[in-house]
C-alpha cells in the first residue's frame, strides 16, 4: 500500500506536523464505494493542490445513510485500502459523520477539494474551511462517471439471460 492509514485520533497531530514542516495539506473525501476513473481523476486533481493529500473515506454507516439500502458494496477498510493504493494519495482516514466537518476541524488542511459535481457555493463544509483559514477547490474531470450509473450498467448487462458467457453481446451473437 502506498499511503498510510491514519487513525482518526492521530489526525490533529498529523496536520500539526505538516504545518511545522511547511507542507501544504490538501484534503479530499468521499464514499469511494466502487472505485472508477472519476475517483482517480478527482484524487489526482486534489493531489495537485498540495504537498500532501489526505483522503477521508466515509464509514459503512455513513455510506448507508448517504446512499441508501444496499450500500456500501465494499466495507470501509477495503475501500480505504483501494484509495490508499493510488499513487496520488498519501494518507487515508475513515470517518463516521455525514460531512467531513469534524475531520476538517482536526486536520485543518490548506485546501479542501471536492469533485466537479459540486460548485464552491454548494460544498457543505465551505464556511468551516474559510473559518479555518483554508480554501475550497473544485477538482477532477467533468462529472460523467457515477457509481450509481456503473451499478445500473452492471445490473443491465448481467441480468440479461445468457448462454453462460456472462456477456450479453456475445450471447446475442451466438443466437444468430
Amino acid at each position: 500500500m502506498n499511503a498510510k492509514p491514519v487513525p482518526r485520533t492521530e489526525l490533529s497531530e498529523l496536520g500539526e506536523r505538516f504545518r511545522r514542516e511547511g507542507r501544504r495539506i490538501a484534503f479530499a473525501n468521499g464514499c469511494f464505494d466502487l472505485l472508477h476513473v472519476g475517483h482517480v481523476r478527482y484524487l489526482q486533481g486534489a493531489r495537485a493542490q498540495g504537498d500532501v493529500l489526505v483522503v477521508g473515506v466515509n464509514s459503512d454507516s455513513s455510506v448507508l445513510r448517504l446512499k441508501g439500502p444496499g450500500r456500501p458494496l465494499l466495507p470501509a477498510d477495503a475501500r480505504a485500502e483501494l484509495v490508499a493504493a493510488l499513487e496520488s494519495v498519501d494518507y487515508v482516514v475513515i470517518f463516521d459523520e455525514l460531512t467531513a466537518e469534524e475531520v476538517l476541524r482536526d486536520l485543518r488542511p490548506d485546501v479542501h477539494c471536492k469533485g466537479t459535481d459540486y460548485s464552491t457555493d454548494s460544498v457543505p463544509e465551505r464556511e468551516l474551511v474559510k473559518t479555518l483559514g483554508g480554501s475550497v477547490r473544485i477538482v477532477g474531470d467533468a462529472k460523467s462517471h457515477a457509481t450509481r450509473e456503473l451499478l445500473a450498467e452492471i445490473v443491465r448487462r448481467f441480468s440479461t439471460p445468457t448462454s453462460g458467457t456472462g456477456d450479453p453481446a456475445t450471447s446475442s451473437r451466438e443466437k444468430q
